[in-house]
Parts: structure tokens; C-alpha cells; sequence
């Protein structure tokens, strides 16, 4: 009885890392985050992965409840939750574009619950829709679980990654929600600026026009047609952030790209 319950000890010490690391990529990472997946959902689909994941890797045994193993629980939590959070940048990104759509075309206002987000507008919340329709269509989740589980091997258990130059790519990583939600809404941003620039010439030529009346609804109808045109460009834009994003996931954990 004593030999059983040291070798349950000793499994559940070398169980105990890559559950770590699996598990908060979960919590973090797009679509696995979502609330519509419970905490027991995520609990369940992190121990159904890493028991395929634990014949593979020689685990080391080592006590979570000493100094070194607090600082791994440390370590593990932080490399998953970085790739994670490197991935959501890409929804934020998606979320901004949307947003800066939504504020172009006057419908800043016509906003939602996004149980992954907040309150967004209706723009972003649709682009977001179709960002994971993308996701899912290249098989981005399974990139990413091939990603973690590859993690195991360029950075093992006992190997800490936490320092200036991991911060460093993440922040650096970070600014793309700007530059990528620029990218994203763009071509609408500049149709709507010649559009509010022909109807400031129209007002001085005829002030006794109301422009409020006129130039809500051809804002809304050109942003709306600009918008159905530039979906083509916008999905190759969203597909470009994804793949970047997994390419600097993958380059903060020593994967090649």
C-alpha cells in the first residue's frame, strides 16, 4: 500500500506540469476561452489531452509544494498563457477594426454583448464571427494544440523562459492589434472619408440642405456596400494576422517557424 501511494504521488508530480501549461493555454487562448465552454469543459478537454500527450516526454519529478516547484508552476502557467494571449491579440485587432467601421459609418451606437469581449459593436462582433469561421477553416485550433504540445520539447520542464526577452516579444507582439485593425478597416475608413469630404462640399454649395438627414444614410449605405465589396481583402487580412500570430507564439517558445 505504502509503494502504491508514493508511485500515485510521483504520477501525479510529472502529471502536474503539463496539465499546467495545457490548461492555461485554454483559459487564454481564442475559441477554447469563450464562455459558452465551462471551466469543467475546459478542465476535462485539458486532462483528455494530456494524457495522450504524458507517454511521449521523460516528465521530471519535481515538488510543487518546494521553491523550485512554485517557480515552475509559475513558469508553466506563464508559457501557456502567452501563447494564448498572443493568439487574442489577433481578436482584438478584429474587435478594433470593428469598431473603427462601426464609428465611421455612425453606428458606433448599434452595439452587443460579446461573452468574449464585452460590449462591441455589431461591426466588430460580424467580423469577429467570421475571423473564427477562419480560424477554424485553416484548422487553426489544431495548430495550436500541435504548438503546445511541441513547447514540451524546446522548452522542457525545468527550462524558465520568464525574462526580458519573453516580455519583450510579447509586448512588442501587442501593437499589432493597432496596426492590424488599421489594416483591417482601411478600405472602408478611406471610401467614407472622400464620401464625408464630397458632402462637406455639398453643404458649403447648399447650406440650406440639411446634412444630418442626408448624410447619415449615405454613410451607413456606402460603409455597408464598401464593406460587402472589401470582404475578400479583409478575409485575406485576417488570415495574414492568424498566421502571424501563431508565428510569434511559436517563436516565444523556441519552435522553428
Amino acid at each position: 500500500m505504502t509503494l502504491l501511494a508514493a508511485e500515485i504521488v510521483e504520477r501525479f508530480y510529472t502529471f502536474l506540469w503539463p496539465m499546467l501549461r495545457i490548461s492555461a493555454l485554454l483559459m487564454a487562448a481564442p475559441l477554447f476561452s469563450l464562455d459558452a465552454l465551462t471551466v469543467r469543459i475546459r478542465i476535462m478537454l485539458a486532462m483528455t489531452i494530456t494524457f495522450l500527450v504524458y507517454p511521449l516526454v521523460d516528465w521530471p519529478v519535481i515538488d510543487p509544494i518546494s521553491a523550485n516547484g512554485l517557480l515552475q508552476i509559475v513558469n508553466q502557467l506563464f508559457i501557456g498563457a502567452m501563447m494564448g494571449l498572443m493568439l487574442q491579440v489577433v481578436v482584438g485587432a478584429i474587435a478594433l477594426a470593428g469598431q473603427t467601421i462601426a464609428g465611421s459609418m455612425g453606428l458606433s451606437m448599434a452595439s452587443m454583448v460579446d461573452p468574449n469581449i464585452g460590449n462591441v459593436p455589431v461591426i466588430s462582433q460580424f467580423l469577429v464571427i467570421m475571423s473564427t469561421l477562419i480560424f477554424l477553416g485553416f484548422g487553426g485550433h489544431v495548430i495550436m494544440l500541435s504548438m503546445v504540445i511541441d513547447s514540451f520539447q524546446t522548452v522542457p520542464i525545468g527550462k524558465l523562459i520568464l525574462g526580458q526577452v519573453a516580455f519583450g516579444k510579447v509586448v512588442a507582439w501587442s501593437g499589432m492589434m493597432f496596426l492590424g485593425g488599421v489594416l483591417i478597416a482601411l478600405p472602408v475608413m478611406i471610401s467614407l472619408l472622400f464620401i464625408n469630404i464630397g458632402l462637406g462640399i455639398v453643404t458649403r454649395a447648399a447650406p440650406s440642405l440639411n446634412i444630418f438627414s442626408v448624410g447619415f444614410p449615405a454613410s451607413i449605405a456606402a460603409g455597408f456596400l464598401v464593406l460587402i465589396l472589401s470582404l475578400d481583402s479583409i478575409g485575406g487580412r485576417m488570415l495574414w494576422l492568424w498566421m502571424q500570430g501563431f508565428s510569434h507564439a511559436k517563436d516565444l517558445v523556441g519552435l522553428t517557424q
